[in-house]
């Protein structure tokens, strides 16, 4: 995963972490880092939403990175339900 994630893009993927920690500010205040999966799961719209936005900020989130954020969760969902993953340790169903 470093080689071919981290090397590969770290610049973009410390944008989607700003995205998971203002997520969690908004969505679940004082509490420790963490993916709420039952606060939002219409990922596909909200890419599109992003894709639009592309090049612009919502905020202080830069869209592309909000997109990449909402793109990695949708893929997560997929694998989870095909391969019958568990729940990673950063993601509740509070």
């Amino acid at each position: 995963m470093a080689r071919g994630l981290l090397d590969y893009f770290p610049d973009a993927l410390a944008e989607v972490a700003k995205v998971s920690y203002q997520g969690n500010e908004k969505h679940n205040p004082g509490q420790p880092l963490h993916h709420s999966r039952n606060k939002s799961s219409d990922h596909a719209d909200c890419i599109m939403r992003h894709l639009v936005g592309r090049g612009g900020f919502d905020g202080d989130i830069r869209e592309s990175a909000a997109l990449a954020w909402r793109a990695l969760a949708l893929l997560q969902d997929e694998l989870e339900q095909e391969l019958g993953l568990s729940l990673p340790r950063g993601a509740t169903l509070e």
